[in-house]
């Protein structure tokens, strides 16, 4: 009966140290499986095939919001798990609200750890606490190319947003994504970069440790990114938009050596007592992005190194973080304190990781 192959984490837990006295080897996969699919079904049975028992966790609701947006899951957490628990390929099935698996990981210890083989295994968040009992991961080439989110837009008959623009004698088309997606906000200059005053000369640029490693954890951990910088000595004459522009190329490059794709880069020109709204805590350049990329910024981070980034952040409801790098926070033109504090970029990453998996 389908009721008997769904249980609680608790109760596969149990179970689990049965299978394991037994010398059965337990199979591991979670999804939030929101419209069962030929690419659900084929992976499923390919995962059986290379164990004992198969157990898949299945999102709740609110935890398929939290990565999915608003919109999803089109099917209750009720009927998702009970269309998972009649596939003859699963053994059992159960339900849990974290984002990541780090929790379920530690009650199950499951022999094989599976995933579809589009994942980096290497950015598997839960990848190193399965490798401390000898477990191991397992991924399972994709065979079937099928995406629920595109069979959503489908059935809305909704494609995305596309808009036309025209600038600088050019034309193209921005597309605003379909699905909702969560984004780190990164300062750049004392965050990203060395604080030099007024940076205007590329050979002045340099990267603070830890720097790429850390967005690129980031990109791996599925945030798009965006970095906004106030250049007050844009508009006080210091240096130009050009010189601006040709210090971001240096950043770029790097960025692109190590991998990371930056979505879009935003500046306030504007000196502090032109009162404008793009300028940080400013709100203007973090709505043109949210509008740009579909963004959840209820799912997003701010991060940099003053008062005026938490500000920016806690103002959107973002959470933040502030890096004891740069001015350290020790502006103090804005009171009040972020919700976490690290080291550098890739301590920030690893403290918003570990935030997910409570």
């Amino acid at each position: 009966m389908i009721r008997d192959k769904i249980k609680t984490r608790g109760e596969l837990a149990d179970l689990c140290g049965q299978f394991r006295e037994e010398g059965r080897i337990i199979g591991f996969t979670s999804g939030a499986f929101d419209l069962i699919h030929a690419g659900h079904v084929d992976y499923l049975e390919k995962a059986a095939e290379i164990c004992d028992v198969l157990i898949v966790g299945v999102n709740t609701d609110e935890s398929v919001r939290a990565y999915k947006g608003q919109d999803r899951p089109v099917n209750t957490e009720k009927h998702r798990i009970q269309v998972v628990a009649a596939l003859a390929s699963v053994d059992f099935a159960f339900l849990f609200a974290e984002r990541r698996n780090h929790k379920n990981i530690d009650a199950l210890k499951p022999h094989l750890y599976i995933k579809a083989g589009d994942y980096n295994a290497a950015a598997l968040t839960s990848g190193k606490k399965v490798e401390e009992y000898g477990g191991e991961i397992r991924l399972i080439p994709v065979s079937e190319q099928i995406s629920t989110t595109d069979l959503v837009r489908k059935l809305c008959g909704d494609s995305g947003s596309d808009k036309i623009i025209e600038e600088q004698n050019t034309v193209h088309i921005e597309r605003i994504p379909f699905k909702k997606s969560p984004a780190v906000f990164l300062d750049r200059d004392g965050t990203i970069n060395e604080e030099v005053l007024y940076l205007d000369d590329p050979v002045k640029f340099r990267l603070l440790p830890n720097a790429l490693s850390g967005i690129r954890r980031f990109q791996d951990m599925g945030y798009r990114i965006v970095i906004i910088s106030n250049q007050p000595g844009i508009g006080l004459g210091y240096y130009t938009k050009e010189a601006f522009y040709a210090v971001n190329r240096e950043m770029l490059k790097a960025f692109s050596e190590s991998g990371i794709l930056v979505d879009k880069i935003y500046y306030c020109p504007h000196s502090k007592s032109e009162k404008c709204d793009c300028r940080k805590p400013g709100q203007a350049l973090i709505k043109q992005a949210e509008a740009a990329l579909n963004l959840d910024l209820s799912q997003s981070v701010f991060i940099g190194d003053k008062s005026s980034d938490m500000e920016a952040g806690k103002r959107a409801g973002m959470k933040t973080v502030l890096v004891r790098t740069g001015f350290r926070g020790e502006d103090g033109e804005y009171p009040g304190e972020p919700d976490l504090w690290a080291k550098d970029l890739m301590d920030a990453a690893e403290k918003v990781l570990n935030m997910e998996r409570i």
